[in-house]
């Protein structure tokens, strides 16, 4: 079975989820549809004849030189879809690829002929890119050589695993193509494997203390704070890819917060409930390390809660209980979010918050849906190929795994992120209230880490840098050579790596990168180093693990990350 590159970008539940909370209440059809911006574009095109005249030329020209064998079109290296030899090699399905890029682009072009509000531009462009993917020759199985060979190669059992897989992808949410066999791993066994125990246990959260490999510890620890989708462990992958293996490595103490699955019992639990659990682990830190101040670390939606929460200890005169905030692809700032942000609308907001009212929680395998189809080369007609017209069981990939093992996020926390992005309330001091305080982040001055990708296409990396805009306090902002994903499994030793660095965010987006200079490798042993220049002294690591109150209840990686 094939291997699959690590570098490839893969959708994980970890974006700005109150833009994408929106589109889980929707059904496929609706949410890839233009809808009224597709009417917008047809009416643009129609006033401009010319423009299509122009392109119909062109693509008749190039049809004609495909025709006759002189056309020089041809698929990226980069484009796996016409990876077999058969689709350059045998003329008339070299024939076919060229007319289909041809025609393709074609399309494409039309696109930028017609000039739209960027939100219509957005859905517009969405739509007809998954279009034009969809009717790509190699996902036919008609015409494509993969499927012809592997009917030759099982000697037809593929017309049969392929159809059996496709029903069963189709019985259950998210109906999409399984990407990862779910036998291949287990939580505890080969993910989150990373040596510690459960020091506290709430309803709502239990907390990790990782045990120490170092024979002396950094004074001021580490609380991370995960997603409220998916599980936390993608921090903590597997031996080696880990975030939080590399950081106990060099002397850092950490602790991790691992959310409950919630169910429609939790259907009250809003934004006061989870940043009261952060402020509760934030005690549970302090006593086990005994020390006054804690790094805080967030992700994603988990980074939105840890920053909003940062600000209420500002307001309340208490961010010395902070050493810093550290937030991990994270959009504060939702202005042109891109896709994401321009398929957000009152009545979409509506709609969902009411679905998700109904059954108590909105269910982790609609969001999954929604990545998918943000990415449908790589996410949909990729396994479309492999599991269906193949027949095969998809590759083994850790990533892919933590990315199916999603979670339900309660009714109450899912309409408080839809509301406060609907209105990019985090932008405007005071529009949001949390635990009856008002949320400023510019009040939040302690030193801050923002780490961005630059390929990431859920949290813009322009937006992430314009979210950083919004803290007070000396910032360095990171933009890793990564997707959203990737980003964060960004281990050492991928010669492929790189990353873009400043210790000033004053500067607008459209500048940064001219101000910006680039370094080798992966940006953890940068984040390890900026967390120990603000850790404070060495002292000896501690004999064992909690503290009087706070007792071993068992081994890491606990009960709650298990909960289906």
């Amino acid at each position: 079975m094939a291997s699959v590159d690590d570098s490839r970008e893969v959708a994980g539940a970890a974006g700005p989820l109150d833009l994408l909370l929106t589109q889980a209440a929707q059904g496929t059809v609706r949410r890839l549809s233009p809808g009224k911006p597709g009417l917008k574009f047809l009416g643009g095109l129609a006033r401009r004849p010319d423009r299509v005249a122009a392109r119909a030329r062109s693509l008749a020209g190039q049809l004609a030189q495909i025709a006759v064998g002189t056309s020089d079109v041809a698929p990226s290296k980069r484009d796996r879809r016409f990876a077999d030899p058969a689709w350059t090699e045998n003329p008339l399905l070299r024939r076919l690829v060229q007319a289909y890029l041809a025609t393709g682009e074609t399309a494409l072009g039309l696109l930028h002929d017609v000039p739209l509000e960027w939100k219509d531009a957005e859905r517009v462009r969405f739509a007809g890119t998954n279009l034009v993917d969809a009717l790509a020759p190699s996902n036919n199985p008609l015409i494509s050589p993969v499927a012809w060979k592997a009917l030759i190669d099982t000697a037809g059992a593929n017309l049969v695993r392929g159809p059996r897989n496709l029903v069963r992808d189709l019985a259950s949410p998210p109906r999409v193509p399984t990407m990862v066999d779910p036998d291949a791993y287990e939580v505890g066994r080969d993910l989150a494997v990373t040596p510690g125990s459960v020091v506290l246990r709430t309803p709502v959260f239990e907390l990790i203390q990782y045990r120490p490999t170092t024979e002396t510890v950094r004074t001021v620890p580490v609380l991370v704070v995960p997603p409220t989708i998916n599980k936390f462990y993608v921090l903590d992958l597997a031996p080696g890819r880990s975030l939080v293996e590399h950081l106990v490595g060099q002397g850092q103490q950490v602790f991790m917060v691992s959310w409950r699955n919630p169910d429609a019992r939790h259907r009250e639990w809003g934004f006061d409930t989870y940043a009261t659990a952060i402020l509760d682990a934030l005690d549970a830190v302090e006593e086990i390390s005994g020390e006054d101040a804690t790094h805080l670390m967030g992700t994603c939606s988990g980074g939105i809660l840890a920053s909003m929460t940062a600000a209420v200890l500002a307001a309340k005169g208490r961010q010395d209980r902070l050493a810093s905030l550290s937030l991990l692809v994270t959009v504060l700032d939702q202005t042109r979010a891109g896709l994401l942000g321009a398929t957000m609308d009152p009545d979409t907001a509506a709609q969902s918050v009411a679905a998700s009212r109904r059954a108590g929680y909105l269910d982790g395998r609609r969001l999954a849906e929604v990545f998918a189809w943000l990415r449908p080369n790589d996410l949909i007609w990729n396994y479309w190929v492999n599991n269906y017209l193949q027949g095969k069981r998809p590759p083994k990939f850790d990533i892919l795994s933590w990315n199916s093992d999603t979670t339900r996020m309660t009714a109450q926390l899912h309409a408080d992120f839809v509301d406060m992005a609907l209105g990019n309330k985090l932008t405007r001091p005071g529009s949001v209230t949390l635990l009856g305080t008002e949320v400023d982040l510019s009040q939040v001055t302690v030193d801050s880490y923002v780490l961005a990708g630059s390929a990431d296409h859920i949290c813009p990396w322009q937006s992430c840098y314009r979210s950083s805009q919004l803290l007070g306090g000396k910032m360095r902002f990171v933009l890793s050579t990564n997707g959203h994903i990737a980003a964060l499994v960004n281990p050492p030793g991928n010669p492929k790596s790189s990353y873009r660095v400043t210790d000033d965010n004053s500067a607008p987006v459209e500048e940064w990168t001219d101000t910006a200079r680039t370094e080798k490798g992966s940006w953890w042993p940068d984040y390890s180093a900026w967390l120990g220049e603000r850790s404070g002294p060495d002292k000896p690591t501690p004999d064992e693990l909690g503290s009087a109150r706070f007792r071993v209840r068992e081994d890491a990686p606990g009960s709650y990350v298990r909960d289906k």
